[in-house]
C-alpha cells in the first residue's frame, strides 16, 4: 500500500462498479488491463471490502459508447504491446475534469502525495476506511498535519460510537451540504447513506424523511447562512417535539455534522474541487483518440493534449504580481513596529471593530449573482429562497457577540465534550492546527512570521458574523487584506457556491497554491466555529 500513489487507490475504488465492471473484451485482454483488474482487486481485499458499491449509477446520464480499435499500438506508459486488428468492445469512464480540482493543476497535488511517505500512510487509512480517496483528501495534501486531524474527526463523526444511528449521520450530511447546492457532498453522502442501510425512499425529499429530521432543517438553515439569529427557542423546539424530540446528545452531535458539512462545503467550492469520476459531472465513457489512450490511461488519469493545455493556461507572471507581496511584507513590519510603539485604547478598537463589520456589508463581488438549486440538490432542504443576508443590514440589530462572554476554549469545548465525549477535543485539535499552522514562508519569502496575517483573515471572519475579540485591533485588517482578497474570503464563507475560478485567481496572485488551500482551511475552521459558538451558546442559555 505505501508503494501506491493517489491515483491508483482512487481508481481502486472506482474500478469495482458494474460499469467498470462490465468491461466486455472481444478479443485478447491486454496486459495493461489485467494489470489494472489485479492492482484493483488486490487493493480492495487488503483495504476494503466494501469497496464495491463506491460507484453511482449515473452512466445512463452520460455518454456511452464502444471503443473499436482496429489497430493496437504499445503503449508507452505501461510497456504492454498489442496485436493488430483487434477489436475490442469497451466501456471505461474516463474522467471529465483535470484532477481533483478544477483551480489547482494536477501535477502539483498528485506530486506533493507521491513525494511524501506520511501521506500515502494517511491515503492507505482514509481509503480503508471510506473505501475511496476523494478529491476533497487529495487537495487537502499539501498540509498532511491538517489532514491527518481532519480525517481522524470526520471518521469519528461518521463511524464510531455517538448518539445518532449512521444512517442519521449521512442524511444530516446531505441536508448540511445541500444548503450550498454542494452536488459533490451531496452525492458522496447520498451514497454513503444507502451503504449503511438508509431508507431510498428519504432521498426522493426532506418531507419523505422522518419528522424529526424534517424538524432539524429550521437550525440547519439558519445555522448555514445567518447563525446570529439562533436563539434559545430553535432549541427548545427540538428537544420538546414529544414523540419527535431530540436529546441534548443527539442535538449536539447533529449540530457539530450541520456545522462540518457547511464549512466543508466552502472548502469544496473555494478550492474547486472536481466531482468525483463516480459522480455527475465526473465523467464520461466517449473514448478520446486511439492514437493516444490506453487502458492505463484511467489509472495515470492521463488527460487529452487539449486538457493539458487548459489545465496550464492562466498562469500570472511573476512581474505582476511581485509587488504585491513586497507591499504585504513592508505593511507587516510597520503594523508590528506600531504595536510595539502604541497600543489603542478599548475604546478606539471598539468603534474599529464597528467601521469593519459596515464595511463588511459592501464586499461583494461584481458577478455576484443568485444561482438557482438544481432539483437534485433542493429536494433536500426547505425555504430554497433563503440565504446569506448582512446581519446589519435592512434595520436589522444584533448584539455584537463578545468571545469574552462565551468562547469555544472556556464555554464551547467543555459542553460538546460533555455531551459528546472525545469530539470536542478532536475539534479542538483542528481548530488549533489550523490557525497556528505555517511554513514561515510567503510567496519566494522565507523564515517570514504570518502570524499577523493568519489572525487577520481568522478575525475578519468571525467580524463578518458579528463576533468580536476584545484585544484584537481591527484597523490591521485593512492594511493586510485587500479588496479581492475580501471577497473572496466571503464569498467562499457566506456563499461559497457563487466562487468562481476568477475570484481564486484574483488573491494573492504570487502565492503558491498551497498557500491558497491554507487559507482555505483557515475560512472553514473559522466557520465552523462562528456557527458552534452561536448554536452551543443558544443550547447552554437553553439549559441554563
Amino acid at each position: 500500500m505505501v508503494g501506491a500513489g493517489p491515483r491508483a487507490l482512487f481508481v481502486c475504488a472506482a474500478r469495482q462498479s458494474e460499469q467498470t465492471e462490465a468491461l466486455q473484451l472481444r478479443a485478447s485482454r491486454p496486459r495493461s488491463a489485467c494489470l489494472l483488474r489485479g492492482t484493483a482487486a488486490a487493493l480492495r481485499d487488503r483495504c476494503c471490502p466494501r469497496a464495491d458499491m463506491r460507484l453511482a449509477t449515473t452512466a445512463n446520464e452520460a455518454y456511452t459508447a464502444s471503443l473499436t480499435v482496429s489497430e493496437l499500438l504499445c503503449c508507452k506508459q505501461c510497456g504492454g504491446s498489442r496485436g493488430q486488428e483487434e477489436e475490442l468492445g469497451i466501456r471505461i469512464p474516463r474522467p471529465l475534469g483535470h484532477g481533483p480540482s478544477r483551480f489547482i493543476p494536477e501535477k502539483e497535488i498528485l506530486q506533493v502525495g507521491s513525494e511524501d511517505a506520511q501521506m500515502h500512510t494517511l491515503f492507505a487509512d482514509s481509503f480503508a476506511a471510506l473505501g475511496r480517496l476523494d478529491n476533497i483528501t487529495l487537495v487537502m495534501v499539501f498540509h498532511p498535519q491538517y489532514l491527518e486531524s481532519f480525517l481522524k474527526t470526520q471518521h469519528y463523526l461518521l463511524q464510531m460510537d455517538g448518539p445518532l444511528p449512521l444512517h442519521y449521520r449521512h442524511y444530516i450530511g446531505i441536508m448540511a451540504a445541500a444548503r450550498h447546492q454542494c452536488s459533490y457532498l451531496v452525492n458522496l453522502h447520498v451514497n454513503d447513506f444507502l451503504h449503511v442501510g438508509g431508507d431510498p425512499k428519504w432521498l426522493n425529499g426532506l418531507e419523505n424523511a422522518p419528522q424529526k429530521l424534517q424538524n432539524l432543517g429550521e437550525l440547519n438553515k439558519v445555522l448555514a447562512h445567518r447563525p446570529w439569529l439562533i436563539t434559545k427557542e430553535h432549541i427548545e423546539g427540538l428537544l420538546k417535539a414529544e414523540e419527535h424530540s431530540w436529546s441534548l446528545a443527539e442535538l449536539v452531535h447533529a449540530v457539530v455534522l450541520l456545522t462540518h458539512y457547511h464549512s466543508l462545503a466552502s472548502f469544496t467550492f473555494g478550492c474547486g474541487i472536481s466531482p468525483e469520476i463516480h459522480c455527475d459531472g465526473g465523467h464520461t465513457f466517449r473514448p478520446p483518440s486511439v492514437s493516444n489512450y490506453c487502458i492505463c490511461d484511467i489509472t495515470n488519469g492521463n488527460h487529452s493534449v487539449d486538457e493539458m493545455q487548459v489545465n496550464s493556461a492562466g498562469n500570472v507572471s511573476v512581474s505582476d504580481s511581485f509587488f504585491e507581496v513586497e507591499a504585504l511584507m513592508e505593511k507587516m513590519k510597520q503594523l508590528q513596529e506600531c504595536r510595539d510603539e502604541e497600543e489603542a485604547s478599548q475604546e478606539e478598537m471598539a468603534s474599529r471593530f464597528e467601521i469593519e463589520k459596515r464595511e463588511s456589508m459592501f464586499v461583494f463581488s461584481s458577478d455576484d449573482e443568485e444561482v438557482t438549486p438544481a432539483r437534485d440538490v433542493s429536494r433536500h432542504f426547505e425555504d430554497t429562497s433563503y440565504g446569506y443576508k448582512d446581519f446589519s443590514r435592512h434595520g436589522m440589530h444584533v448584539p455584537t457577540f463578545r468571545v469574552q462572554d462565551y468562547c469555544w476554549e472556556d464555554h464551547g469545548y467543555s459542553l460538546v465534550n460533555r455531551l459528546y465525549p472525545d469530539v470536542g477535543q478532536l475539534i479542538d485539535e483542528k481548530f488549533h492546527i489550523a490557525y497556528n499552522l505555517t511554513y514561515n514562508t510567503m510567496a519566494m519569502h522565507k523564515d517570514v512570521d504570518t502570524s499577523m496575517l493568519r489572525r487577520a483573515i481568522w478575525n475578519y471572519i468571525h467580524c463578518m458574523f458579528g463576533i468580536r475579540y476584545d484585544d484584537y485591533d481591527y484597523g490591521e485588517i485593512n492594511q493586510l487584506l485587500d479588496r479581492s482578497f475580501k471577497v473572496y474570503i466571503k464569498t467562499v464563507v457566506c456563499t461559497p457556491e457563487k466562487v468562481t475560478k476568477r475570484m481564486y485567481d484574483s488573491f494573492w496572485r504570487q502565492f503558491k497554491h498551497s498557500e491558497k488551500v491554507h487559507v482555505n482551511l483557515l475560512l472553514i475552521e473559522a466557520r465552523m466555529q462562528a456557527e458552534l459558538l452561536y448554536a452551543l451558546r443558544a443550547i447552554t442559555r437553553y439549559m441554563t
